[in-house]
């Protein structure tokens, strides 16, 4: 009798770690959409609190968005934890790279503790959660063709770089040299500027960390914008060759001019596309 409950609440359980893990990652569904939306907008909120934070506000309003912050961070490392309990394989959850940004993202919670100020860096990685929801499908985003997809991704690859960036060029100058990196868009502009080569030399850091950081940002820069427009180019090119016509089965709605079988499902083509 006893074999028998324990083997029920087991595969209960069994049951409920598959949904939660279902919901974690689905935004098909009311719950996995909303589950994910209040994710995504827990991450826009922390970030939006750690830039106001740079700039002069009352002790009453720093109090407050500290505590939030707290809540905020919290609140992920709960989400992590969950995570890793509906993960199949723990030692691959760890390892996967969503995961660890998760991690960097909630090491200030544990480290706050002490004055290691060097830790509060990885709040910013932050920013690099968002690409969970740019994965495979953005129709949560009224974004559905591929020109959009590509061009989304593109734009949120950018910016979360460039906002990292930001973040550690802050943190490292901002107490040497609080003059110049006064607030979080003072960092921003300055990797705006290095990022793109334009190099205006108005804003420029001291230390050797900040040069560090200013060298890696214009090899990035470098690397990877030229790379971005590629992509976008072959795609926008790719795109030349395709014609509006819906598959009767999938509806996928775009399909190669000379189709006659649907790329995505195989579906023979009613109509051959003009």
């Amino acid at each position: 009798m006893i074999a028998g409950y324990c083997l029920l609440i087991a595969e209960f359980m069994l049951s409920f770690r598959a949904k939660i893990a279902f919901y974690l990652e689905d935004v098909t569904t009311a719950i996995g959409l909303t589950v994910n939306l209040l994710i995504l907008a827990l991450i826009l909120l922390s970030l939006g609190i750690y830039v106001a934070q740079t700039y002069p506000l009352s002790a009453t309003w720093q109090m407050w968005l500290r505590q939030l912050d707290w809540g905020i961070l919290s609140l992920f490392s709960l989400e992590y934890l969950i995570r890793f309990w509906c993960a199949e394989s723990k030692l691959g959850f760890v390892f996967n790279i969503f995961s660890i940004l998760d991690l960097l993202s909630i090491l200030p919670l544990f480290f706050g503790f002490f004055d290691i100020r060097f830790f509060r860096i990885f709040r910013w990685f932050r920013i690099l959660r968002v690409i969970r929801f740019f994965g495979s499908d953005l129709s949560i985003f009224q974004i559905k063709t591929s020109d959009q997809i590509v061009f989304t991704r593109i734009l949120l690859t950018l910016f979360s770089i460039i906002f990292v960036y930001a973040g550690l060029i802050y943190q490292i100058e901002h107490p040497i040299n609080p003059q110049v990196y006064r607030t979080f868009f003072d960092a921003f502009y300055f990797a705006v500027v290095t990022m793109t080569t334009v190099g205006f030399g108005d804003v420029t850091p001291l230390s050797d960390g900040g040069k560090m950081v200013t060298v890696l940002m214009i090899l990035t820069g470098v690397l990877l914008i030229p790379l971005q427009i590629s992509t976008l180019t072959k795609q926008l090119l790719k795109s030349g060759t395709q014609t509006d016509y819906p598959c009767p089965d999938c509806g996928l709605p775009r399909h190669d001019m000379d189709a006659n079988f649907c790329k995505n499902c195989g579906a023979k083509l009613l109509k051959k596309p003009d």
